[in-house]
């Protein structure tokens, strides 16, 4: 059984009411509660929270919210109703809110929370009170009749919902009180639901239960069924449910109506009989069968209602993080676990509607559901939720600004008259648009100029290039401080008279392309043309070639193109095989000229290799890479990052800037989920493809160290340790624990087990005799070791015989009370060799020697107060030890007294023959609960105490049956488990019953003289009893004076025996006697004596042993 939580009282000494649920122990395990009662305005939000502490539970507390007793609230989340979950791992404190949106009058009623923990619950209960905003004083009432979670064809009417919503603040003027139910049998039965609204009748089916009985005849006595159908049902939808009642008849023919409608048996409603049990079955429940339901037997019915529950809709696939640039589209997309569930979506605590956020789009595909931003901003930056009646899932969006990237430069460009110049530039979005500028003035489309756009190329074409058109060209990309700048070369034409003879002579332009002597440099991809100019007579021929290959194609996509006075090379889409030394080689009869190029291809570079995690965190993993095998003719100026969780598709980028080592430490993952990375290589030209990705990790610490280390047996060479898991083990799991020891001063550990130990204990061998070790345990996962566990001292290592234990005495496990001045003697024996060292604390210091008395022996320890005192009182706790082992007992002393006397009493009220008394506890309580108290009467005249109530619980009363004319004086003594208390506190005023105004004039008379002796009017009957079993003999006597009694069994007096219970009621005289033996047999004598004779009257009395005889054999 488990220790009880002892329950904190809220603030004013009152306690919350819980229910207990099954065999659970009622605990107190809110930290914070919701107000007792709210009032809330309708249309407002409202929210409840209750916080537990789980710092004492074995598992994760369940909290439930409840309507009234049994209605579940978790079924009706949605928009209206919203529940929220969250964990603090520094207090270990769980967090529950329920917020209701929009609160309407059906909202308004009694709620109640209710939390549980295995073998542990607490519960709470709240109001809630819900009053019209004033501008809806005069809308239509018949919508404050709707149910809460009624739709808009539903017909079905809370009455009590309406009730509650007409509480206004106003006051209502006073009016003479009428008799509601002659002006409900008067009205109109349309009437009925107004009359009840006006005057306050929230139990309105109550009311024409009622009604009907005062207006109709009274039914006849109808005894159909033997068993009725219970008030209500409760299920979940899609089960089965069994509605049973049972009848007299066991032949008689039933029907079973659904609100009103007979219901015809099929495979949903099964009915079936089997004797006097009628049974009606739901197959499959839906939402349509929440219901009430009716068994007819002739005029005779019973009623039921079965209410339907939703199970929780969970989320099957969590939510990804998103990591994107502005403008991008985002789609959070999540599944459920069925079609058409309902799912609310979250901007940090803002619910998102379709109607107000048109920036969001929402969209359901079967159990997919999707939250779309079809351009993300700044500022939808931060975490979205996702959420169901069972489920909760969020997803964090980052967005960064855009930055533009130069994917290819504009090249400056010599052109001859008449041809066409070409500007050409790539950047990385192919939305931005751009203007082209000459010399600072923006260049307009033209017969001559056209602009193209297409993806990510800009182009501008000049065509029949002109002197005037030569200059600086730049390209401007709108909304980024970029630009983009080239030179238009003009190249004249000069045509010189020259001999015939001419030796051929190539004309090499170094500009552009060439970034060192005879050296070009092309994208991988692009187009490279390459015109010569060659002068010569006659004219000469041109041959290009590769290393040792002539290239002679004058078509495809490395050609030679002649046209006069230029050779062209053009290589389109250049890949890396084309990088190498090319010649041209121009020969005619006046003489050759040669020249060398050398081509260097330029390219993305390959992607990273190797791509895996050295190291992880609780949040956290260090990946590392090597650099890719090719830089792509450029050297690689850093990295991009990715990652994912495995499983999923959305990869989620790590950084927008360039890093530039191969090491990494991402961050911000959540623990226990897999993930994967992947890695691009950046250089000048762009970006390379991604790596392969790494195998999946998952980010874990290390366990928190174990728990509770003791030292359970300790022998020559062995010690036995004991511990508990660690507090906090996380999503990597325990493998096991390391034991480790060392010498007391030494510095060195040594592991005491080569393999790990899996269970929280171990016995460490091979120890040296007599020598002092201390001791440690780590616990391993998958992340490592965690910080040791390490004993408070050193063990000596040497054979304990026996181990400390304490025989604590059956009476000292509870609470031993004693009254004040009673000895106290507590003998607690125990055991262990050697001898164990017994201490006594009390309330966790060690005890005073003035006030207490302890004695120990070998065997036992004796406690011993000559007198107790209040003082006495407290937790006393005996430790026994021997070297590192001990044992420890608890017992609690209460030292309790009489009470002393009520405060403050005075008559509060007369009415009538009555008085009203009220009173305050007494400030001493002799240190245990007061029981109730004794409220005793004085006539003012007789000044003799009579009895009015004895064991009352209350601080007030009510005294009745006074005597007119009469004044009386009350006192009140207070009561606990020593009795009464010695003195009483008297009311300071008086209880005065007035006379009437009609007096009674009295005859004369002469007063008649009652003094009589003694006589018996009714005798003692002679009994035969059984013995064991109580029993009783009565007499009846008239006497006046009053008598003095003596009972006498065998002519001897009956003293202050407790066996004996002496009673004189008006004259009747009872003696009990309590469970008699045969020693009690014998002539029982009552004697009654006073000033003017004594009379006596006497019986016999037989016990009788009762044997039970043997049955006879057959």
């Amino acid at each position: 059984m488990p220790e009880p939580v002892p329950a904190d009282k809220p603030e004013g000494g009152e306690e919350y009411p819980s229910d207990e649920v099954g065999s659970t122990e009622l605990t107190g395990l809110f930290v914070e509660r919701p107000p007792d009662n709210v009032v809330a305005v309708a249309g407002s939000d409202v929210t409840f929270i209750a916080k537990v502490d789980s710092s004492t539970l074995t598992r994760k507390p369940v909290m439930k919210w409840l309507k009234g007793k049994w209605m579940d609230l978790g079924s009706k989340a949605g928009k209206h109703m919203q529940f929220k979950e969250t964990y603090d791992r520094n207090t270990k404190i769980y967090t529950y809110e329920m917020k209701i949106i929009k609160v309407v009058p059906g909202d308004a009623g009694g709620f109640r929370c209710e939390v549980t923990a295995k073998d542990k619950c607490d519960s709470c209960t709240f109001e809630i009170t819900v009053e019209a905003a004033q501008q809806e004083e005069q809308s239509d009432i018949l919508s404050a009749f709707k149910r809460a979670d009624a739709g808009e064809d539903d017909g079905n009417l809370d009455f009590s919902a309406l009730l509650k919503a007409t509480k206004k603040r106003k006051k209502v003027e006073e009016k003479p009180e009428i008799d509601v139910w002659e002006l409900l049998k008067s009205a109109h039965p349309s009437e009925y639901e107004k009359i009840a609204f006006e005057y306050g009748i929230t139990d309105l089916r109550g009311m024409l239960k009622r009604l009907k009985k005062m207006t109709a005849p009274e039914p006849k006595h109808c005894e159909a069924f033997l068993k009725k159908l219970d008030s209500c049902y409760s299920v979940d939808k899609g089960k089965k449910i069994v509605l049973t009642c049972e009848v007299v008849d066991p032949n008689v023919q039933v029907k079973w109506l659904k609100n009103g409608q007979e219901i015809k048996p099929s495979a949903k409603y099964v009915m079936e009989t089997n004797g006097n049990i009628r049974t009606l079955t739901i197959n499959r429940t839906t939402l349509a069968d929440d219901a009430a339901y009716e068994c007819v037997v002739g005029d005779d019915k019973s009623f039921t209602e079965v209410f339907v529950k939703e199970p929780p809709v969970t989320i099957t696939k969590l939510m990804d993080d998103y990591h994107v640039v502005v403008g991008e589209r985002v789609e959070f997309e999540i599944e459920v676990s069925e079609e058409g569930a309902h799912v609310m979506w979250f901007f940090e605590d803002v619910e998102l509607h379709k109607e107000k956020d048109s920036k969001f789009r929402f969209k359901k595909d079967g159990k997919k559901h999707m939250l779309i931003i079809p351009e993300a901003t700044l500022d939808d930056i931060g975490m979205y939720h996702a959420w169901t009646n069972g489920g909760h899932t969020k997803g964090e969006l980052e967005v960064e600004e855009k930055q533009l990237e130069v994917l290819q430069d504009i090249a400056d460009l010599t052109v001859k008259a008449t041809d066409q110049a070409m500007f050409k530039c790539e950047v990385s979005d192919d939305k931005v648009t751009g203007k082209w500028y000459k010399d600072g003035v923006e260049v307009l489309p033209s017969e001559r100029h056209k602009m193209t756009h297409v993806g990510r190329f800009h182009k501008l074409l000049i065509d029949d290039v002109k002197p005037e058109d030569a200059g600086d060209y730049t390209f401007v990309p709108d909304g980024y401080a970029l630009s983009l700048s080239a030179k238009l070369n003009f190249l004249e034409i000069k045509i010189d008279y020259v001999p015939r003879q001419d030796p051929p002579k190539i004309h090499l332009d170094t500009t552009g392309n060439m970034v060192s002597q005879n050296t070009i440099i092309v994208v991988a991809g692009n187009k490279l043309r390459l015109d010569v100019e060659i002068t010569g007579e006659p004219a000469p021929t041109v041959v290009w070639s590769k290393g040792d290959q002539v290239i002679t194609e004058a078509e495809g996509r490395m050609r030679v193109e002649a046209r006069k006075d230029l050779s062209c090379f053009v290589i389109e889409g250049a890949e890396r095989e084309d990088e190498g030394n090319y010649t041209i080689c121009v020969t005619n009869p006046a003489g050759e000229d040669k020249a060398n190029l050398f081509i260097k291809i330029v390219d993305v570079p390959d992607p990273p290799e190797n791509v895996r995690c050295t190291k992880v965190g609780e949040d956290c993993a260090s990946m590392i890479w090597d650099v890719p095998k090719f830089d792509g003719g450029a050297p690689v100026k850093g990295y991009l990052m990715e990652r994912k969780k495995k499983g999923s598709s959305r990869w989620t980028k790590l950084n927008f800037d360039v890093y530039e080592s191969t090491t990494y430490e991402a961050k911000r993952m959540i623990e226990g989920i897999l993930y994967e990375m992947r890695v691009f290589a950046v250089n000048s030209i762009g970006l390379s493809p991604p790596s392969l990705t790494s195998k999946p990790f998952m980010p874990i610490a290390p366990t928190s160290e174990p728990t509770r280390l003791t030292v359970h047996d300790v022998t020559d060479s062995t010690c036995s340790l004991k511990w508990l898991a660690p507090e906090k083990i996380g999503a990597g799991g325990l493998d096991g624990y390391v034991i480790e020891y060392c010498k007391d001063g030494d510095t060195e550990w040594v592991v005491a087990n080569q393999e790990l130990c899996e269970r929280q204990g171990f016995v460490v061998r091979g120890l040296p005799v007599g020598e002092k070790i201390n001791f440690r345990v780590v616990a391993v996962n998958i992340a490592g070791r965690s910080p040791p566990a390490l004993l408070g001292q050193p063990v000596t290592i040497r054979e304990i015989m026996e181990h400390p234990k304490i025989r604590l005495p059956r009476e000292l496990r509870t609470k031993y009370i004693r009254k004040v001045g009673d000895k106290i003697n507590l003998v607690v024996p125990f055991q262990g060799k050697p001898r164990p060292v017994a201490t006594w604390y009390k309330d966790g210091q060690p005890v005073d020697p003035k006030m207490v008395n302890v004695r120990n022996s070998n065997v036992d320890t004796i406690l011993f107060i000559r007198a107790a005192e209040r003082e006495h009182s407290g937790t006393y706790e005996l430790v026994l030890q021997i070297e590192n082992m001990e044992d420890r007992a608890t017992v609690i002393i209460r030292i309790v007294e009489k009470p002393g006397p009520p405060l403050k009493v005075k008559v509060s009220d007369v009415w009538g023959f009555n008085a009203a008394l009220e009173w305050e506890p007494p400030k001493d309580d002799g240190n245990c609960e007061i029981t109730g108290y004794t409220i005793q009467k004085a006539d003012m005249k007789t000044k003799e105490w009579f009895t009015v109530y004895e064991h009352n619980r209350r601080t007030n009363c009510t005294a009745s049956d006074l005597i007119m004319g009469n004044t009386y004086q009350f006192r009140v003594f207070s009561e606990n488990l020593c009795g009464l208390s010695e003195e009483a506190g008297v009311s300071k005023n008086t209880a005065v019953i007035p006379k009437t105004d009609l007096e009674m004039k009295r005859p004369d008379y002469k007063e008649k003289d009652l003094s009589c002796m003694p006589k018996f009017t009714q005798p003692l009957v002679d009994r035969n009893v059984v013995a064991g079993y109580s029993m009783a003999i009565s007499c009846a006597v008239r006497a006046f004076p009053k008598p003095k009694i003596i009972w006498m069994k065998n002519k001897m007096i009956i003293g202050e025996d407790p066996k004996f219970l002496m009673q004189n009621n008006q004259g009747v005289l009872t003696l009990k006697i309590r469970k008699p033996g045969p020693y009690d047999g014998g002539t029982y004598t009552c004697r009654a004596i006073n000033d003017l004779g004594q009379d006596e009257v006497e019986c016999k009395l037989c016990v009788k042993v009762f044997t039970e005889t043997p049955k006879e054999e057959e």
